[in-house]
């Protein structure tokens, strides 16, 4: 267990509900990007059929913390009689729109897809990374990428910036199925398009359902704007927002300055994801 692999966070550089589909799935568009601040996961070899965690977030249970079902899911499909122990140093917020227990389901199927040489392609732990949720695939995916459907059509976005960003927990979680079912959600914006994204059209249209839901969104989008920032806005349907900064050192001044009552951090837009291999297809 000397070993740590990352699961770094997204940001949803912008967001974009088009539809419903009659399952109840949202048609979507985003971008997606990753950043430099990441859980840390830790594997080691157990009999097999038995699998354990440590660490992981506060009152999520080991049976259905979405590591050990990534396991299990790896392990069960690809017929091998393996097990493992999963330690986890949790730093990502739950609710926070981030993709913190994504992340962490992507790594694991990652890095154990490695250890026990299941010889799965990119494409086939993506689809394994879509039965646990929507957001799984674009972690395996591992480039910054514009997403259709409900997230899992993707086109890789290798050239945006790789920005200085302030991020911003205002201290609350935000419920996604309490968003998406909400009856005021706006459900049928017109499509956007990646040309119309790059040309500076990155809002995200849950925002003003989350603010009107949770305030403290609002409040913390509003003190963002008041320190110079740019572009802020919400990430996935929240509770975390973020604004571009000028540089490294100016977004670690204005994290450093937010209501103690929230949580913030200075990091760093990446357009591939840390355990990447271009030579893994």
């Amino acid at each position: 267990m000397s070993i740590s692999y990352p699961a770094p966070a997204k940001l949803n550089l912008m967001l974009r509900v088009i539809g419903q589909r009659p399952d109840g799935y949202h048609e979507l568009q985003t971008v997606f990007q990753f950043i430099d601040f990441a859980d840390q996961l830790q594997f080691s070899s157990r009999p097999p059929g038995l699998f354990s965690r440590t660490g992981g977030a506060e009152g999520v249970s080991e049976a259905e913390d979405l590591t050990v079902r990534a396991a299990r899911l790896l392990m069960e499909s690809a017929g091998i009689r393996e097990g493992v122990h999963i330690h986890m140093h949790k730093v990502l917020p739950l609710g926070g729109g981030i993709g913190g227990g994504s992340s962490d389901a992507a790594s694991t199927l990652i890095v154990l897809n490695r250890l026990w040489r299941t010889g799965y392609s990119r494409e086939e732990l993506m689809a394994l990374g879509k039965q646990l949720g929507a957001d799984v695939p674009i972690f395996i995916f591992g480039r910054s990428a514009w997403a259709e459907g409900i997230g899992e059509q993707l086109t890789a976005l290798e050239n945006l910036p790789e920005s200085h960003y302030v991020l911003v927990h205002p201290g609350i979680a935000v419920s996604t199925r309490e968003i998406f079912t909400a009856p005021e959600l706006t459900r049928q914006h017109p499509p956007s398009t990646i040309g119309a994204f790059l040309g500076g059209a990155m809002n995200n249209t849950l925002e003003s359902t989350v603010c009107a839901r949770y305030p403290e969104v609002g409040h913390a989008i509003h003190w963002l704007r008041s320190q110079s920032l740019r572009d802020v806005r919400l990430t996935g349907s929240g509770a975390c927002v973020f604004g571009v900064a000028e540089d490294a050192e100016s977004a670690r001044n204005i994290a450093s300055q937010v209501p103690p009552s929230w949580r913030s951090w200075a990091v760093k837009g990446l357009n591939q994801h840390p355990l990447y291999d271009p030579a893994e297809h």
